[in-house]
């Protein structure tokens, strides 16, 4: 048994018998293409090129214009509900009563309370 050539041989000597039924009578000569000079398939790819191009500067100009002129600042930690907001002193004038303690201040440190101790008698 004999081993059959490898394809590349196969290829090149049914290649090498096509080109030898093959003579410069039946060659036609040389003639450009007839028909639209701008092919259904040139057109796809430049409106195709024209449209990826358009969505491009689209997306650069929405990244470029959505920013803020300023960096945002961070947002300030939220407060402790516990405590009081800061009170601004005003000054007094003499003869201006004294202003009672508002609610929403802590209580005095003789009236807290807590786990072990009593309320303080009213």
């Amino acid at each position: 048994m004999s081993t059959p050539p490898p394809v590349e041989d196969r290829l090149r000597a049914a290649l090498d018998a096509r080109a030898r039924l093959i003579d410069a009578h039946e060659l036609s000569p040389y003639r450009p293409p007839t028909g639209p000079a701008w092919g259904t398939r040139r057109i796809r790819r430049v409106v195709s090129a024209i449209a990826v191009a358009a969505a491009a500067a689209a997306a650069v100009a929405f990244l470029l214009l959505s920013g803020s002129p300023e960096r945002p600042h961070p947002t300030p930690p939220a407060r402790d509900p516990r405590t009081s907001p800061p009170t601004t002193s005003v000054p007094s004038t003499p003869g201006s009563p004294t202003s009672k303690p508002s609610p929403t201040s802590p209580p005095a440190a003789s009236s807290i309370t807590g786990p072990g101790t009593t309320p303080p008698a009213r």
